[in-house]
């Protein structure tokens, strides 16, 4: 039927409550903005939900749909061994989207995997509970060019246009890596270049410049929400959207962007 809802999140595991305790605090502008998503993705009445993560399954030179009837959440890498979420899989837009792909040139790598990695689990913990018949399908990108990336949300997108059903999109990915000394990656000033560079060009839609981002920059940045992006803006291409960005923050030496694309 079209595409209803499409948003940017961060994955905190801080943001799950019995992972942050009392850091969770640290985050609390993203949880008000995961509050505000929750609603408005409740209100687009959504069907089939679609995520990109960066921590699912990846290969070299193949975007990964992972197809299974059935997904459970995993935090345990976390400590966390309560939290637990089930959703259905979607089972057939799976099919026209490697049919696609066979014939624009674009490999793509059906697997079936169970378990949900954080990237997944976290952003659905906060904006499904209140979509208990929604389907899944979790897609991973590849380590192919962002020329590349764009082109398969573009062809998402046209697939997504023909089903019959109201499907949302749910990239994930937080920013740079490297924005204090006791970051993941450590300090790089490339960090807060790359952030700011980012929130730029997603508020300006500048699709080109997104494209040709210094590469050196990205790789100095230590991101994981670049190429989530990438696909994201090639499903938007030739929408008519409006930008909206409800919070950034960077406890943890980590950037944590949430945005909406309103349709």
């Amino acid at each position: 039927m079209s595409l209803v809802f499409a948003a940017f999140t961060p994955h905190p595991p801080m943001l799950i409550p019995s992972i942050g305790k009392e850091a969770a605090k640290d985050v609390e502008k993203t949880k008000v903005a995961f509050e505000k998503l929750e609603e408005e993705l409740y209100l687009s009445r959504p069907d089939i939900i679609i995520t990109i993560s960066p921590h699912g399954s990846c290969f070299a030179d193949a975007f990964t749909l992972n197809v299974c009837p059935e997904y459970e959440t995993d935090l345990k890498e976390f400590g966390d061994l309560t939290t637990k979420l089930k959703f259905k899989g979607e089972m057939n837009l799976s099919s026209f989207i490697r049919e696609a792909g066979k014939e624009r040139g674009i490999s793509t790598t059906m697997i079936s995997e169970n378990q949900l990695d954080h990237g997944v689990a976290i952003p659905l913990f906060f904006l499904t509970p209140h979509l208990p018949n929604i389907t899944l399908l979790p897609i991973g990108f590849c380590e192919q060019d962002s020329k590349l990336h764009f082109d398969f949300g573009y062809l998402l997108k046209e697939q997504i246009m023909n089903t019959n059903k109201r499907v949302a999109v749910i990239a994930s990915g937080d920013l740079s890596h490297a924005l204090s000394t006791d970051a993941p990656a450590g300090f790089n000033q490339a960090g807060e270049k790359f952030d700011a560079k980012i929130q730029e060009l997603l508020s300006s839609r500048n699709v080109t410049g997104l494209l040709n981002l210094d590469k050196q920059l990205i790789n100095d940045a230590a991101e994981c929400g670049y190429r989530s992006l990438l696909i994201l803006t090639g499903i938007l291409r030739d929408m008519n959207y409006e930008y909206r960005q409800y919070a950034y923050e960077k406890p943890f030496g980590v950037g944590y962007l949430t945005s909406h694309f309103v349709i």
